[in-house]
Formats: C-alpha cells, structure tokens, sequence
C-alpha cells in the first residue's frame, strides 16, 4: 500500500469510526420518539435539534481554523504555536458558548420562527431547545478540541470521545425516558448529559497529548491576543461559510415543515441518513485537513498533490456504496427508524433523492477537507456562497409541481456546485 494511503487510512479509519458514532445522538433521539410518539414527536426532535444545530453551526470554525493552523504547526513543528493554538481555541469557545446559553430566549424565538412548525411540533421542540441549549459550551470546547487533535496528527482520542459521548446519550436517555417516566423531556436530558461527558474527556486527552508531544508551554494571556488577529483572519470567511449553511439548512427544515408534519419527518429521517454518509466522508476531510496542512507547514507540494489524489479515490468508492444501500435497501433501513408504516410507506416515495445524495456531496466534502489544511478561507467561503444562491434559484424556478421534489433537486444541486467551483479553485492555483 503506497505511504500516502497508509498516511490517510491512520487518520481516516479512527475518524470514519468516530463520525460514524457521532449521528447515534440525533438518531437515538430521533428512535426513541418514533416509539414514544407519533409523526410530531419525531419532528419535534427533529426542529429543537436542529435549533441547535444551526446555533452552533456557525462557530465550526473553531474546529476547522483549529486543525487547518495546528496541522500547519506540527509540519513547521512549532512547538510554541500547537500550544497558543490550544489554549486560544478553547478559552474562544467556552466563552461563545456562555454567550449563546445567555442569549437563549431571542435565539430560540428567532429560529422558532423562521422555522414555523406546527403548534404541536412548535411546543415539543421548545421544550427540547430549551434544555439541550445548556450544552453550548461544552459542545463547543468539544469541537475546538477535535480540531487540535486532528491538526495535530490524531483521530484516536476523538474516537475515544464519541464512544463515551454515545454510550452515555443511551443510558441516560433510555433511563430518563422509560425508567425515570420522564417521556419527551428525557431525550434532551440524555443528550445534554452526553455532551458535557464528551467536553471533559477531551480535555483529560488533551493534557495527555501535551505531555506526550512535549508542549509544556503554557502561553501568556498576552500571546494568544497577540495571535488573535490571524486565528479570525483565517476563519472570518469560514464563519461566513457556516451563515450560508445555515441559510440551506434552515430553508430545508422550515420547508419542509410546512409542507406537513409527514413530510417534516421524513426529511428528518433522511437528513439523518445523509448525516451519516458525511461523518464516513467526513473521516477523509479530516485526513485531507491534517495532512494537507502538514504539507502544507513542511512545502513538500509533491506529496501534497499525491494525498489530494488519493483522497478523491477513497471518496468516489465510499460515494458508490452508499448510493446503492440508500436506493436500493430504502425500506429496510427506514424501518429501523419508525414502526409507523405510514411513514415507512411516504419515504419509499422519495428515496432516489437519498439515493443521489452521496454522489453529489462527495466532492464537496474531499474539497473542505483540502482547502481547511491549506486555510485557504476565501475559496470556501465562494464556494458557498455560489452554491447558496444556486440552490435558492433551482427551488424557487423548478418545473416540479411537488415542493418536496423541488426541494430535494435544489439540495443535490447545491451539494455538485460546491465541488464543482472548488475544484476549479484548486486547479488554478499554482503554487498547490
């Protein structure tokens, strides 16, 4: 096996197992409110997570500026620089999240609104928002972290994280629900129990990183402002990036929410199977993010272009099996996530939209991984930004007479577009 292949794979596999673990959260919840509920429990879970999720959302680049830097750092091997970017990171997301738990009543309203559920679902998925939002911080510091570990060459310890972070959501939610008779708000409280465990132990593997690699140096306030400036140059344009996603994401949800609350579940289902294509692709961007950015820091372009190549192989094979379990293995695998035929029946309706999914994001998701080890910010935030405004105009003009048809073409165009335009980033730059 060629040397860049075993390089991604170390990285990768590690990665892919976490990633794969890390959906469990949504689809845990979303399984137990299909036997606990109805069509609206299910939606109910699936808008306060998703509340959640378009909250944090936009500070992803507390992960991703993480890594890109850091990986940067060990291929320089700067010592002192992998230690700011710790430190800085960490203390950044602690206090982000302590603004969010702050400023939770205006967001939960806004989001509530732009979303516009049903009065059912609307009630249920306040309630859920309302606890799970205590969790800001610690989801936060958890994401900072992860990208510190994959900058700095490890994909175990976030593995490691995502076993406990899960085992943990399907004990407490499982004991809070059906033990403790605790009913809907027991699936939050789970949740919320998980996260804070998931923080703790990424920052006990954090120390034992520092002592291992020798990064005793503790920075000075003082060094991480000093550095302050060029951490949000680098991730201003992926903040912006996040407002674009969250853009698409909130616009699918409060779409399809209003296209009833069979079509709002559904989407949910689905949405949660793509989740699950992407933490597996997702393992091969943070390959892509960590040794890019060694490369990178090290200006050894030739083995740079190498693992880009190889990256793109892995993606078009993880891309094809997909495609054919979600089309082909649809009710099957719907059935694992509600006993409700009705809702197993409206999916079979559907299922080539899942079906194409995979083979549209793929490049999208090798790209990101590539152009966050560069820190290459303003491509991705064009990237974005084309395809938001693609995806807006293919929905609002699409011949279908069926919104969730048109929904979904706008989706998958989205997705191409992304690749698309980043490729072609990639391909002028020279010095790549």
């Amino acid at each position: 096996m060629p040397t860049v292949n075993k390089s991604i794979l170390k990285i990768a596999v590690p990665a892919i197992l976490s990633n794969v673990i890390v959906p469990l959260l949504g689809l845990v919840d979303l399984t137990i409110a299909g036997h606990i509920g109805d069509a609206v429990t299910i939606g109910a879970v699936s808008v306060g997570a998703t509340m959640f999720s378009l909250t944090y959302w936009n500070f992803g680049f507390l992960r991703m500026g993480t890594s890109g830097l850091t990986a940067q750092a060990f291929g320089a091997r700067d010592r002192r620089q992998m230690s700011v970017m710790l430190f800085r990171s960490v203390a950044l997301a602690l206090l982000l999240g302590i603004a969010i738990v702050a400023l939770q009543s205006p967001i939960r309203w806004l989001l509530l609104a732009a979303i516009s559920p049903s009065e059912a679902v609307h009630t249920h998925a306040s309630q859920y928002f309302s606890i799970i939002i205590w969790g800001a911080p610690a989801t936060l510091a958890t994401m900072s972290l992860t990208g510190w570990f994959i900058g700095m060459q490890n994909s175990t310890y976030p593995l490691a994280v995502s076993m406990v972070v899960n085992a943990v959501n399907i004990v407490c939610s499982l004991c809070f629900v059906f033990a403790m008779r605790l009913g809907f708000i027991g699936i939050p409280l789970g949740t919320l129990a998980a996260q804070w465990c998931g923080f703790i132990l990424s920052a006990f593997f954090a120390a034992r990183m520092m002592r291992k690699e020798t990064l005793g140096y503790a920075p000075r306030i003082n060094e991480m402002l000093h550095g302050l400036g060029r951490f949000f140059s680098v991730n201003r344009d992926i903040f912006l990036r996040s407002l674009c996603v969250m853009a698409v994401m909130l616009f699918f949800t409060a779409t399809g929410a209003r296209s009833g609350n069979m079509t709002l579940a559904v989407n949910a289902l689905f949405m949660q199977l793509y989740l699950l294509y992407s933490h597996f692709m997702d393992g091969f961007a943070y390959a892509g993010e960590a040794l890019v950015g060694k490369y990178a820091g090290a200006a050894d372009k030739r083995s740079l272009r190498r693992c880009v190549s190889h990256l793109f192989a892995w993606g078009w094979s993880l891309a094809a099996i997909f495609a054919f379990a979600y089309g082909v293995f649809n009710h099957e695998v719907m059935s694992l996530f509600s006993d409700k035929p009705e809702v197993v029946a409206f999916a079979a309706a559907y299922r080539w939209w899942i079906a194409l999914a995979p083979i549209a994001g793929m490049a999208a998701f090798i790209w990101d991984g590539v152009f966050v080890g560069l820190t290459a910010t303003r491509q991705m935030l064009l990237s974005l930004a084309g395809a938001t405004a693609v995806y807006f105009a293919i929905y609002f003009l699409s011949p279908f007479p069926d919104a969730n048809s048109s929904l979904w073409t706008a989706f998958l165009t989205y997705l191409a577009v992304r690749g698309v335009i980043l490729w072609l980033c990639f391909a002028r730059k020279n010095e790549y």
